[in-house]
Formats: structure tokens, sequence, C-alpha cells
């Protein structure tokens, strides 16, 4: 077939207009290159509460709820430089996290933790030295020195970020002790003799060997310190035969003899809480942040309710005056004693994203968001002035706990004991043994026996 002239342009001019649509057009020779488009770098937390666990019941509810509103948050403000994944852990994060550095493993960027682990962290090489990080905060000048100094390892290095702080004392139902909870041991027996006739418990507490000797910084604590008494000789030995400590024994192995305590103070599980929500017993010696965070929902042995599933429950409490908090008893004369943690972050060595832990730990410092963090994830009462002049933390609840820790002399539970988790056992085992297991044991001969087994390996 022959084509025509006519039909030969045509067709030339349907080819080089299908070319011209194929082929993208040259960029010029000095034309720069576009930039690819910036890839936010993970910020790794720890916590022992999980984002994605929705259950209005779960027992970590509050701090579950808190990351899943504020992770948004932190991912908006910082899109394109950070993003934050928290890995949720279980209550051996401490341990787990010794292991995962030891071992190379997956290490978070930073680790909300109490300074009650420091001592193991410092132990086995876990987490940064902070001073200079620290000390050239913005936020600095506003911290507590007290919280800094529970920060601050023997070698004068800060290892940790402080922002709130938490004391032992008593939650009591004003039904059962309508006129206070007992200033003194001779009053408080003698209560709780009376609450006993009534069908009533005087008080419940972790008395438990459970989480490998938690009772130790808890319960068994308040009332060793509360006697006067300690764990060690302030040189890193184990001293526990001593007359305060035994006093402080053989009157908490007078509390179970006389059936002053619920079984469940000694179930484990959280089972001593249950307790005292339920009205069953009229007071629980515990840390701040545990009655303020955990002891939900809650119905007063007369029977008025408070059940929200929140910390508003406690709260809530408080203010009908169905609920009140005091030191714990002491001996005549003396001055109620309790373990004081302080709650903040490390950064572990091997932390991949450092600069970015820092970003974190400034943007938690922010006052509101420091306000938010205290009530929701870290337990306690701020430590920085600015925080804790908000108005959430000038209620009752608060201004009760201020009045407590003033009346009380508060240190950590360890002393200069530096092997934490062995030491825990240790204690936790003998006297739980001396109160429940075996009341009849020659307390001083057993008190021995355990600091020799600590202070062997010295």
């Amino acid at each position: 077939m022959h084509l025509r002239k006519v039909d030969v342009m045509l067709l030339l001019l349907l080819l080089s207009t299908l070319v011209a649509c194929a082929a993208p057009a040259a960029a010029p020779a000095d034309a720069p290159a576009s930039a690819p488009a910036a890839e936010a770098q993970d910020v790794v937390t720890w916590y022992y509460y999980d984002q994605d666990n929705t259950d209005p019941e779960a027992n970590e509810r509050v701090g579950n709820f808190y990351l899943a509103e504020t992770i948004p948050v932190f991912n908006e403000q910082f899109a394109g430089q950070y993003r934050w994944v928290n890995v949720p852990r279980d209550y051996n994060l401490v341990l787990d996290l010794v292991a995962a550095v030891q071992n190379n493993g997956e290490i978070p960027d930073v680790m909300r933790t109490g300074t009650s682990d420091l001592p193991t962290f410092i132990l086995n090489n876990t987490v940064q030295d902070l001073t200079e990080y620290v000390q050239g905060a913005s936020w600095y000048a506003d911290i507590d020195p007290k919280a800094v100094e529970a920060c601050t390892g023997p070698d004068g290095k800060i290892y940790c970020v402080p922002v709130s702080q938490s004391p032992y004392l008593v939650y009591y139902w004003t039904d059962m002790y309508p006129d206070g909870f007992p200033a003194t041991t001779d009053a408080f027996m003698a209560k709780a003799a009376e609450l006993k006739a009534a069908g009533n418990y005087a008080l419940t507490y972790w008395g438990s060997t459970a989480f490998d000797g938690e009772a130790a910084s808890r319960y068994f604590y308040q009332v060793i310190a509360s006697f006067g008494g300690s764990y060690d000789d302030g040189a890193g030995n184990m001293r526990l035969n001593t007359p305060e400590n035994v006093q402080a024994i053989e009157v908490m192995r007078e509390n179970v003899t006389n059936g002053y305590s619920p079984e469940a103070a000694f179930v484990g599980n959280f089972e001593e809480e249950a307790s005292f929500k339920d009205g069953l017993a009229g007071a629980f010696p515990t840390g701040f942040y545990v009655g303020y965070q955990y002891l939900n929902p809650l119905k007063s042995p007369s029977g008025e309710e408070f059940n929200t599933l929140s910390a508003q429950d406690m709260e809530d409490a408080v203010n009908a005056e169905a609920i009140a908090l005091a030191p714990l008893f002491v001996p005549e004369g003396g001055t109620p004693g309790c373990h004081m943690d302080v709650f903040g972050f490390v950064i572990p060595n091997g932390a991949k994203n450092v600069e970015g832990a820092k970003a974190y730990i400034d943007w938690i410092m922010e006052k509101d968001r420091a306000v938010q963090w205290v009530l929701r994830a870290g337990g306690g009462v701020p430590v920085a002035a600015s925080v804790g002049a908000d108005p959430a933390f000038q209620t009752q609840i608060f201004q009760q706990a201020a009045a407590a820790l003033a009346a009380s002399d508060c240190k950590p539970w360890y002393g200069s004991l530096t092997r934490i988790p062995e030491a825990k056992t240790i204690i936790t085992n003998v006297i739980f043994d001396l109160v429940k297991g075996n009341p009849n044991a020659d307390i001083a001969e057993a008190l021995t026996t355990a600091e020799t087994e600590y202070n062997s390996n010295n």
C-alpha cells in the first residue's frame, strides 16, 4: 500500500508527539537534587504500662491510658525527628535491663525507674552518667536537691533524672478509726483488739514473699524504721540483729498472732490491697503512689462506694473524709520511719538514641507534662517546685501526704547495701518466717543467720 505525502506528514507528527509525551525533559545540568524526606528516629522506652491495653479494669490502667493518650502527642510534635516507641515490660524490667546491657540485647533509650533500683544498676554498670546533662538542663535549678542526691551514686555522679517522690505512710478508713490512726504502738494494739472484737481487721499490708522479696521495702521496713532500726551498718554490711529490729519484729509477730490482719496479707497477687479496697481492713501501710494509683475501686466499711476505676476514686474518698492519711505508729517518744522512693528516668549504656532520650526527658519535664506524668505515670509528688505548685497538688490527699512526710524520717530502705535483689530476698524471707512461718523461732538467732548469709559475699 502506498501512503500519500500528507499521510506521511501526519504519521511523522503523531510519532513525534508520542515520543515527547513518553520521554521527560532532561533536567538542567546545574539543577539541585531533591532532598530525601526526613525519617524520624525511634525513641524507645520501657514502662510496665501497655498503651495497647484498653481494659478499664487492668491493674495498670492509669499508666496504660496515660501512654495511649500521650504517645501520639509526642509523635506529632516531633514529627520527622523522633518517634516514641514504648515496649511494655513486666515487673522484672530492672533485672531484664541489666541482662540486656550485659548481653548486648534489645536496650531501650530511656526507662522509668525508681532510685531503689539505682544500686543494682551502678553495681552492674547498666546506666549512663547523666551529671553533665542534668546540671546543664533548664529544669535543674527547679529540682529538690534531695531528689538529685537520691539519683547520685557513691562516686558523686548523677545516674537518674528525678521527677517525683513517694513516701510510705498509712491510708486508713475513718469509719474504723474515727479518732485518727493511732500514733503509738500501745494505742494501735489497744485499738486493734477493739476492732477484732467487733469482727474487723486493724490493718492489711504486703507481708508476702512475692516479687523476690518486695516486702522488705514496704511494711517490714516501715515498722523496722519506726522502731529506730535499719537493715545495714552504714558500710555496706547487712546488720539485722539489733534491739530495735528485734522489738519491731516482736510487734509484727504479735499483730499476726492476735489475728489483727487478714490472711490476705501473706497471699501475694495484690490480695492485701483488696482487703483494704473492700473495707475489710481498717488501714493499709503502703507507698503514697500505691494508694493514689492502685487502690480503686473503693468500698468503705459502712458501704460507701467510690467506683470510677481511676485515681479519682482515692481523691474522692479523701475529699469525702472516708479515708485519711497518717504516719505509721511508733513506740512512745519515737519518730515514724518510712521508705522514700524517687521516680524518674535512666538512660542505659548501649542506648541507640541518647539525644532522642534527652529530648524525651526534657519534653516530659515541661510543667504541664510533668504534672500529668507524676499523676498518672510516675506516682507520688513532684520534685520540681514549679510543678508542685500546680493546683493538682493542692488537694486534700496531697496535703495530708505532705503532713505525714513532714512528721516522718524517710529514707531509702536499703541504706548502704548494694546487692539489692539478694538483700530483698534474704530480709523478706527471714521476717516472713519469724512473723508467719515459724512464729516461735528465736528472732535474734534468725536475724544473725540472715545477715551472715549476705555478708559472706561481701
